[in-house]
């Protein structure tokens, strides 16, 4: 007997990883009041409660709750698994961090797991009225999260930056479900689908402009081109850590609800969004990496990284089809390894005396700390997309999943962008091994840090090695949104 089916509520079981992760944020607040020895403890505490929801997870069988707003289905099970590996691997390279910058919030780590919380109904939304309050609930934390470095200007400015930007996209977000409920009547995804359908919502501007408006909140979210101006300052402004996460977390949970509402809700559309969505994503991998060219710090590099990275994967939802809704997953997971790896490798070079940040920090790295600049060549090569590591995989079944919907064309663009990256990746390559160094790089490693990195080495490594693993996992989670 499956140990779900005991359970005293049974409506609620579909959210019982939920349940369990809000309840771990609010552990957390009391074990930062009670303890002396927070700092230590905090971080492993965050990781042990984030691996038994995750055992939660696979122990659930799914099912639907709050009347239907809320399905837990294998889809959400992928992009809920992604979310949950983004926390631990922000509380492992946290351990390291916190200390160095004399953050001792404890609040910190209560509120990564609330803004987790959040991303996880996004991603099993089945109503526009859930996606709001999920959407909500991660976007507070993280704005929190970002203005943590109180006595830094940048931090502050980067919170406020991000509160206001934000705040206007869920303006935008909620006329547009407005919008969408007055022309249909509904908010639940199912209902919507058959709506637009009988509605014809080439005849209704007033509807197709609320799907604008909801397509466009979502953008914002994912730092896509022409939402995308906030990305540089909050990025370089945030708490490093917490930067790690925004790439990876919020994006994930994003590409979830795009891939839910937009291949469930509103398939009937893509042929009048296509198009747009195409020039969306080729501004935005053309913007973020032409503009990463000429960046001197590496954490700013990274924010317009984010911003290419974010319109290679808009190819697969651009795709509309199934091999490409899975080619986007599977690049979501690979991007969480080599970006959470490139930051954990700018925490360990982390001191009160250097940020870690400007490129002049890893000259002549490799002839100090050669093992430490082996780890940054590999996440270097696999966001360049070089095999045989996990992001020219990643890569390679994004562009095919857009070619065999027939946007070869954007694919041609996106490779030659592709190409462009390697000058400012493989430039930090060029830093650490033909440069001397002018002077002595301090490097301190800690448990948590050390174990972030091997296992994004290993997660980058693996999954180019073994390519077809995860994609026929997310091909196969897929089904759960028909």
């Amino acid at each position: 007997m499956n140990i779900m089916d005991s359970f005293p509520f049974p409506s609620l079981v579909p959210i019982i990883p939920e349940i369990a992760m809000l309840s771990l944020g609010v552990l957390l607040v009391f074990a930062d009041l009670v303890s002396n020895r927070r700092l230590q403890i905090l971080p492993w505490l965050t990781v042990a409660g984030t691996l038994l929801c995750m055992g939660l997870l696979y122990a659930n069988q799914g099912g639907e709750s709050f009347g239907g707003m809320f399905q837990a289905d294998s889809y959400s099970f992928f992009f809920k698994n992604l979310i949950l590996i983004s926390v631990i691997f922000t509380s492992l390279i946290s351990e390291r961090y916190l200390p160095v910058v004399s953050l001792r919030n404890g609040e910190y780590y209560s509120l990564l797991v609330f803004a987790a919380v959040g991303m996880m109904f996004m991603a099993s939304v089945a109503d526009l009225v859930l996606l709001y309050m999920g959407l909500e609930l991660m976007a507070l934390s993280v704005y929190c999260m970002v203005g943590l470095l109180k006595q830094e200007t940048r931090s502050n400015e980067a919170a406020l930056k991000y509160f206001l930007m934000g705040a206007f996209s869920s303006g935008l977000l909620l006329y547009g479900i407005s919008l969408v409920y007055g022309m249909t009547g509904t908010t639940k995804l199912v209902l919507l689908a058959q709506r637009l359908t009988e509605l014809g919502i080439t005849e209704n501007p007033a509807l197709l402009a609320g799907v604008g408006l909801i397509l466009a909140a979502f953008l914002f979210k994912v730092a896509a081109v022409p939402f995308h101006m906030w990305t540089p300052d909050v990025y370089e402004g945030a708490p490093t850590s917490v930067t790690a996460f925004m790439s990876v977390g919020p994006k994930a949970a994003s590409f979830a609800v795009l891939g839910r509402v937009f291949f469930l809700a509103f398939s009937e559309v893509h042929i009048h969004w296509g198009p747009i969505l195409a020039c969306i994503a080729l501004f935005t991998m053309g913007i973020g990496n032409i503009m990463a060219l000429s960046q001197k710090s590496i954490k700013r590099m990274l924010a317009y990284s984010a911003i290419a990275h974010a319109g290679y994967a808009l190819l697969g939802v651009l795709a509309g089809t199934s091999e490409g809704l899975s080619a986007t997953m599977n690049y979501l997971l690979v991007y969480a390894f080599m970006n959470m790896g490139a930051f954990g490798i700018i925490i360990m070079l982390c001191q009160k005396e250097q940020r870690g940040e400007d490129l002049e920090d890893y000259r002549g790295l490799a002839k100090q700390h050669p093992m430490v600049a082996a780890l940054m060549l590999i996440f270097m090569f696999s966001l360049t997309g070089i095999p045989p590591t996990a992001g020219f995989v990643g890569k390679f079944y994004l562009f095919m999943a857009a070619i065999n919907a027939g946007y070869t064309g954007v694919v041609i663009v996106a490779v030659v962008f592709s190409a462009i990256s390697a000058y400012f990746y493989l430039r930090v390559v060029r830093y650490m091994y033909m440069l001397d160094p002018e002077k002595d790089v301090v490097v301190n490693v800690s448990p948590g840090l050390s174990t972030a990195l091997v296992l994004s080495v290993i997660g980058v490594l693996g999954l180019g090695l073994v390519p077809g693993s995860i994609l026929h996992v997310a091909a196969a989670s897929i089904i759960g949104i028909d």
